[in-house]
């Protein structure tokens, strides 16, 4: 079995497509699997780093607004088609799968069109206009968040599955991570993390909170600030006289599965497989969406989770150290609210995404030869 996978610019794209490599790979084992993508992404790197072969294709991305770039992006449309019919012909997949970004639209429309089984997988709560348009054309989608289906009006069967996730991020215990920051089982743990950069509103509100929590003996901080921002945010808690051992400060989580599997709270941005990794866990969060995410996806991500009660919202223009200390505090004295909350992340979790989708997939293949 032959099988393309495509999805490229942010990690966003790129991970779940990995994810959903590996777990084909082990439920078939034959499957020969590699990704398209383009050169100026992420993909160039982390999908070679993760074992599997990729080819290139010349394609950009469409601005909102009309210019001498539309034009260009036009022209590299078409040599995006041509690239990707060259692959087609080529490569002869059983199956190709597309899980966002723009790379992906030459790929997964023309296998489409010559009747290769063909999918998208879409993480967020407002779709990509990549995957709308796809949707027309592809058997199937298999949706992050259920509220993403009434945007798609397309021929292809909707089926919600959650966003992927990697294996690791389940395989810790609360004990494991917990020992692996030193921090104390007898004491809450709030992980806060802006993303792989950090997020400044994040950390100036982050800041205030950790003044207020600092020395207590029944609640502990574990802050990754962005190596950017770690050294400003080091010399501002020296400033302040430094705070005491359960406030834990660093530049970066290299260990976000161990982590995860400490955390009793999150204070998040809300993109999408950041959100599948906190609710597998079942960890009730505090969002701050980020408010320049296309087309503000990442606040529909955040409201879905919080209508579910999973997650208090916070928008990034209204965050301030008082009002995260403020959510915080009334979850650390209510611990009631904390548990429904927990539970309600537990039943939104959907820690099995990656298996649904991959046997879902392998299946569409099956079923076409057959």
């Amino acid at each position: 079995m032959r099988i393309i996978l495509s999805g490229g610019g942010t990690g966003g794209h790129i991970y779940p497509a990995l994810t959903i490599a590996d777990t084909i790979q082990k439920i078939s084992p034959e499957a020969e699997i590699r990704f398209v993508g383009t050169t100026h992404g992420l993909e160039k790197d982390l999908v070679p780093r993760a074992g599997y072969p990729i080819d290139f294709i010349d394609v950009q991305g469409f601005r909102r607004s009309l210019g001498v770039d539309t034009l260009r992006s036009v022209g590299k449309l078409f040599t995006g088609l041509r690239d990707a019919q060259r692959l087609l012909d080529e490569y002869r997949p059983h199956l190709v799968i597309g899980t966002g970004g723009y790379v992906c639209g030459p790929i997964v429309f023309l296998a489409a069109l010559k009747g290769i089984p063909a999918c998208v997988q879409e993480q967020n709560a407002l779709p990509g206009v990549t995957n709308k348009i796809l949707s027309r054309f592809v058997d199937k989608i298999f949706l992050g968040y259920r509220e993403a289906g009434k945007y798609f009006k397309g021929k292809a069967e909707k089926v919600f599955t959650g966003n992927p996730i990697r294996e690791e991020i389940l395989n810790h215990s609360r004990e494991e991570g917990l020992r692996c920051f030193g921090l104390d089982r007898d004491k809450k743990t709030i992980l806060i993390a802006g993303g792989s950069l950090g997020a400044a509103s994040i950390n100036r509100a982050a800041f205030r909170l950790e003044q207020n929590l600092s020395g207590r003996d029944d609640v502990q901080v574990l802050h990754a600030t962005g190596k950017n921002n770690y050294e400003a945010y080091a010399g501002q808690i020296q400033k302040a006289g430094g705070f005491q051992p359960n406030i834990h400060v660093m530049p970066y989580l290299y260990d976000m599965p161990q982590a995860l599997a400490a955390a009793d709270m999150a204070v998040f941005r809300a993109g999408a497989i950041g959100l599948a990794e906190l609710t597998a866990k079942g960890i009730p969060s505090i969002l701050v969406p980020f408010p320049y995410a296309t087309a503000n996806h990442q606040e529909f991500n955040a409201r879905a989770l919080e209508a579910q009660g999973a997650a208090l919202v916070i928008l990034d223009r209204e965050l301030d150290g008082d009002r995260l200390l403020e959510k915080v505090e009334k979850l650390l004295l209510h611990g009631n609210d904390l548990e429904t909350m927990r539970q309600a992340a537990q039943k939104a979790g959907r820690p099995d995404a990656a298996m649904e989708i991959a046997k879902q997939a392998v299946a569409l293949v099956r079923n076409r030869t057959n």
